[in-house]
């Protein structure tokens, strides 16, 4: 059974590029053999990401990410049994939040820039597929 799982979490170092790095190394060399796909969103020291695959490695993965001690402030935005996936492309694809077209954020966020801890889970993701349907997400690896 597949599923999608979409978090949202806080940096402990702000702005690292290290830390940014490190997270999307590991998850682009140990996702695939879990058969998990998804896209990683970050700026302004909040990271966004939609995690799909088995249920069971899912949930595993998230478990994980909530120990990881490079985040803080963990929280589930949306959790759905799906038929297909929609990053299935990616074992996981990166965008940087901070330098997304003002115009894309407004019609998802009441400010022009997108906090995720503000929306709810649906319209985080709508805006992961309007960027995924604009070529913003980068890294296909």
């Amino acid at each position: 059974m597949l599923v999608r799982l979409l978090y949202v979490s806080r940096a402990v170092e702000k702005d690292s590029p290290r830390v940014i790095e490190s997270i999307l190394e590991s998850s682009r060399s140990h996702n695939m053999g879990y058969g998990i796909t998804g896209v990683l969103c970050y700026g302004g020291g909040v990271f966004l990401q939609a995690i799909e695959g088995g249920r069971s490695a899912v949930n595993t993965l998230y478990n994980h990410i909530v120990a990881d001690q490079r985040h803080t402030g963990v929280e589930l935005l949306h959790y759905e049994e799906i038929t297909e996936r929609r990053f299935g492309g990616w074992t996981m694809g990166q965008v940087n939040l901070s330098k997304l077209n003002t115009s894309i954020v407004l019609k998802y966020s009441e400010k022009p820039e997108f906090d995720p801890y503000a929306v709810s889970g649906k319209v985080s993701l709508a805006l992961l597929e309007e960027l995924m349907a604009t070529a913003s997400i980068i890294g296909r690896a």
